[in-house]
């Protein structure tokens, strides 16, 4: 890993192996608080906490160096890079450093939550985050001699309204589903059709019937639409990240090593944690890191983490590690 570290602790005694994973990277927004910590290199931000999240690491590393002779078995410590970009977690699986984990543990913060309030349960957690792009071409045209070309336009508009009916019409109504056209294209001025346009967006879901459902209909949808205006197009889907599912043993041996434990709300939005969930069995908590009903959310550049966040982040990390390799030697 060009930009990721991993570093291992061995227990005076013999047993399983287990990991516990914080990512590092920074956002492209440039910082609006007055911490004196705040960022040194304009337009980089940890507006996501990824600094609070690594700094938890390595106190947790701290402490559990201290306390190995007690130890049975071994803790990798993944401080993993491109969180953001959505493809850190296959950079690292690809280096094989996770090779013979039995159990991965991670965590990220969240500021709508009490300071150090730690929200956890088996199963789903964060949504399967996927990139959509759709490219129209057809015929241009002068605009006031539409006949003469195919209205890429009227195509791009169809489209964006009939994907919607995926969720109101085709999806489960009991299963969360999200489709957002985030972006559109087309032209460079008033007086001409345009040969092609664009759209982009993302799609969400926590399950892979549902990820199926969703993309068999958007490339239905998108493909014939097209075919009915006489358009060809062009279709992207690419996996941004999986669903956080939580294995279920891995939570509740962690889980039952904490203290006041509420139940988290489930977010549209994506982690690559997932990705080693996929190959791993692993647990991804929320903690709290503000509570104030009107501090600013992850990805604003008024964000604000609490340092207080990092003490209970620490325990989080070691009451994990304890309970895991305790579990694992008792069973072996």
């Amino acid at each position: 890993m060009d930009t990721g570290l991993l570093a291992e602790i061995k227990g005076h005694y013999p047993g399983k192996t287990i990991a516990l994973r914080a990512d590092i990277d920074a956002l492209p927004i440039k910082e609006e608080t007055d911490l004196e910590f705040k960022s040194k290199n304009i337009g980089v931000m940890h507006a996501c906490g990824h600094d609070l999240h690594f700094s938890s690491l390595l106190g947790a590393a701290y402490v559990l160096n201290g306390i190995k002779d007690q130890l049975h078995g071994t803790v990798r410590l993944l401080f993993q890079p491109a969180e953001e970009a959505g493809h850190g977690g296959d950079q690292v699986l690809e280096k094989h450093v996770l090779d013979g984990v039995q159990a991965i543990v991670g965590f990220h913060n969240n500021p709508k939550l009490p300071v150090g309030k730690i929200a956890l349960q088996q199963g789903p957690l964060m949504a399967g985050c996927y990139h959509i792009k759709v490219v129209i071409h057809g015929q241009g045209s002068h605009g006031a001699r539409p006949e003469e070309g195919s209205d890429v336009i009227v195509t791009q508009a169809a489209i964006i309204t009939q994907l919607q009916t995926i969720v109101s019409r085709n999806n489960d109504p009991f299963h969360a589903v999200v489709v957002s056209i985030t972006k559109v294209t087309a032209g460079t001025t008033w007086n001409v059709l345009p040969d092609t346009a664009t759209l982009v967006g993302t799609v969400r879901t926590f399950n892979d019937k549902d990820t199926q459902l969703v993309k068999q209909r958007f490339y239905e949808l998108v493909e014939n639409i097209a075919k009915a205006y006489g358009q060809t197009v062009e279709i992207e889907w690419v996996t941004g990240a999986f669903p956080i599912n939580n294995d279920p043993l891995i939570t509740s041996v962690v889980k039952a090593g904490l203290k006041d434990v509420s139940e988290p709300t489930l977010t549209m939005t994506g982690e690559d944690f997932a990705t080693f969930e996929t190959k791993i069995p692993g647990t991804f908590a929320f903690i709290g890191s503000n509570g104030n009903k009107k501090a600013a959310d992850v990805h604003d550049a008024k964000y604000v983490g609490l340092d207080e966040t990092i003490s209970p982040a620490i325990d989080y990390f070691i009451s994990s590690t304890q309970s895991l390799l305790s579990y694992f030697d008792k069973e072996s």
